[in-house]
């Protein structure tokens, strides 16, 4: 059954910033906060996508990471040397 959430003491920027994003996409304010706490429900916490990447292996060392980094950076500008 769906469940009802009330958020209070919503600074009045803060709400004028959802407003306006809302009206952007044309959605009511609770339909925009809906479909963002569904987007964060779905989402791992922080802590639980850096356990899962921390048991990744890979073969790759820091300076392989570093190089490759470099490769698509490409050249520095110069800073005035």
């Amino acid at each position: 059954m769906p469940k009802t959430v009330q958020i209070r003491d919503i600074d009045d920027d803060i709400y004028a910033a959802l407003k306006k994003r809302a009206a952007e996409v044309g959605v009511s304010v609770p339909e925009l906060l809906r479909s963002e706490a569904e987007r964060l429900a779905s989402r791992p916490s922080i802590d639980a996508w850096l356990g899962r990447a921390a048991r990744r292996s890979s073969t790759l060392g820091g300076d392989a990471i570093a190089a490759a980094l470099d490769e698509q950076r490409g050249d520095w500008p110069d800073a005035g040397n």
